[in-house]
């Protein structure tokens, strides 16, 4: 006799249900799916008891007739697709069609449609066996309704959470879905009352302020960016408010919500020097690339996807939000800041994008947008010196040559290219400050100096030695052995950074030369300090040696909090740090550029 046996087709679709079907949420999922891919402009979705006692979705799409509402039942019956070849770039959400029995096999369902206001169909099933088809009237449309989810299967029912974590899931389900489709009007009812009333809106932001308030967007700043042929847009969390909020992420693809921890893991990377470490921003990216790069194929349930050739793709989500954070909005803010569009002509130019840090932009004049731009041009001196130069011959030191640009940043400025720059006060010689249109900006001097050290370091160490001093003695370090294992771990990073040093026995260095970033740089302290900073840290780090290397060693190297700067010194960081890639944090995730709004101002002091 043999021992295997085709199943019978009851099993065979509570198997199927098991893969589509998990929960009351992905039955709303795939429903509210198979209305959007009917061409539905309102969906009404009502729950009751989690979704356990009842789901029901109706919409105003294209409808059925009686033939098809029948067998939309069936396995494998779909209108989205009838060969092989239309699976690449497919566009719908539901194509295998699977979702509908699968949730008629372990519910009672209802089907009420209509191609045409009038005439329509009604079909009941119960475990998957057709009880009823009859004529029903009813407006253009289809409404589905779910009763007693997992009647028959009590394994799977068992394993149902309360019905508030059920509503809970739901209810991200249609946020997620309402954030995807922002030209669909969504009511979400849960036991009677409206939980969700979500008219069709022109914008991201406007959906997501409608979703999680206006003032949870406040810690956003936008996305848009194209790589080739892939397309990025969205909205990521400032680095100065990760943490201070509970973590979203949303990715969707090609119009198609996934999970995906590589792009994820990509958008994070370009956090990488702004926040410490363990902590993780929110997310909401929109990656577009051609239908025929990726695979949507690959999941029951269409949660996740496939690329061609990922790594292109995953560049392009780094970069894309690494430049968003490059922008004036990316600071940390006090007091509900404005963004400031000059009137007259330029006006509708500057609302349409943010306006990034970049030096093309900074050492054009009349670019007063700008992070560093002034608030009086007229009143502002220019310089056209590099930036250490000028602080060089402040203090009469030797100022190392600009750093050349990191790898991927289009936008270097061209040395002596002219900079305006505002007149800058130090105060408690911590911070800097100056007047901008909308308020008050102050930018933190150790953070400042840390950043431009860390992006400069970095580029060395990825592109060569570094020019070096000679010592006219040479200087003698005695380390601990902890310290001495250290430096053998980095030594030749230490070379490339412009380090010359030999062994003089023991864990004894003799140093020849040394790099000279700035003229205020301390080559001993600062040698002492790196090492002994890379041996008390234990921690595990998601960063490359070199970068935590550049990193420890801008810390150290940097100016200080306390440190009296003289007006030169003032101007030439400023420059730095405008021509830096990621302004305002430092590279433990400090804020170092804080801005003050004339709004906050004038309500602190009673004038508004």
């Amino acid at each position: 006799m043999s021992r295997i046996a085709v199943l019978p087709s009851a099993v065979a679709d509570q198997i199927a249900a098991g893969e589509v079907v998990e929960r009351p949420a992905s039955v709303v999922k795939e429903l509210v799916e198979n209305a959007l891919d009917a061409g539905a402009t309102t969906v009404d979705v009502t729950v009751e008891d989690g979704g356990r006692a009842l789901i029901r979705i109706a919409d105003d799409g294209s409808g059925m007739d009686t033939t098809d509402a029948v067998l939309a039942l069936s396995r494998h019956a779909t209108s989205k697709i009838s060969s092989a070849e239309q699976l690449v770039g497919v566009r719908s959400f539901g194509f295998r069609g699977e979702a509908l029995p699968a949730i008629a096999s372990v519910s009672e369902l209802q089907i009420e449609t209509a191609p045409e206001d009038g005439a329509g169909t009604l079909v009941r099933v119960a475990g998957g066996a057709l009880q009823e088809t009859r004529a029903a009237a009813r407006r253009r449309g289809t409404t589905v309704s779910v009763h007693r989810l997992f009647f028959n299967t009590p394994a799977r029912q068992k394993f149902l959470r309360s019905a508030r974590s059920e509503w809970r899931a739901i209810l991200d389900a249609m946020h997620a879905i309402a954030t995807l489709r922002r030209d669909v009007h969504f009511v979400l009812r849960h036991d009677g009352k409206v939980a969700l009333d979500l008219p069709a809106v022109p914008t991201l932001r406007a959906r997501l302020a409608a979703l999680w308030g206006a003032r949870e967007l406040e810690r956003f700043v936008d996305v848009d960016d194209v790589q080739g042929p892939v397309h990025v847009t969205g909205l990521v969390e400032r680095p100065a408010d990760v943490g201070t909020a509970s973590r979203r992420v949303l990715l969707i693809v090609n119009g198609r919500l996934v999970r995906d921890f590589g792009l994820v893991r990509a958008a994070e990377a370009a956090y990488k020097s702004t926040l410490p470490a363990g902590v993780r921003p929110s997310l909401v990216l929109m990656v577009h690339v051609p239908g025929a790069d990726v695979d949507v194929n690959v999941h029951p349930a269409k949660a996740e996807v496939r690329f061609r050739d990922r790594w292109p793709i995953e560049r392009a989500v780094e970069q894309a939000v690494r430049r968003a954070l490059g922008v004036f909005e990316a600071s940390a803010d006090i007091g509900g800041w404005r963004t400031w569009s000059p009137t007259g002509a330029t006006s509708t130019a500057w609302r349409s994008a943010p306006v990034a840090i970049e030096p093309a932009t900074l050492r054009t004049p009349k670019a007063l947008d700008g992070l560093f731009a002034p608030h009086d041009a007229a009143a502002a001196p220019a310089f056209d010196t590099p930036p250490w130069e000028s602080l060089a011959e402040e203090v009469g030191g030797v100022g190392a040559p600009a750093p050349a640009p990191l790898e991927g940043d289009a936008h270097a400025a061209t040395p002596h290219e002219p900079m305006v720059v505002p007149p800058l006060l130090q105060l408690r010689r911590t911070y800097l400050m100056f007047e901008h249109d909308d308020g008050v900006i102050l930018i933190d001097q150790h953070s400042a100096h840390e950043r431009v050290l860390y992006e400069q370091f970095l580029g060395v160490l990825e592109r060569g030695e570094a020019p070096s001093q000679r010592l006219l003695f040479p200087m003698t370090l005695h380390l601990a052995p902890a310290e001495s294992e250290a430096f053998e771990s980095s030594r030749d990073l230490f070379v490339k950074l412009g380090f010359e040093i030999e062994h003089f026995g023991g864990h004894t260095l003799l140093v020849n030369a040394v790099p000279m970033p700035h003229p205020r740089f301390d080559a001993e302290r600062c040698l002492r300090d790196t090492l002994a900073a890379m041996t008390g840290d234990r921690a595990p780090s998601t960063q490359a040696r070199h970068e935590r290397l550049a990193a420890t060693f801008a810390c150290k190297a940097a100016v200080k909090a306390g440190d009296t700067l003289s007006p030169g010194e003032m101007r030439a960081l400023y420059i730095a740090l405008a021509e830096t890639r990621l302004a305002a944090h430092d590279v433990h995730g400090r804020s170092t550029i804080v801005r003050l709004s004339w709004d906050e101002l004038d309500r602190r002091f009673g004038r508004k």
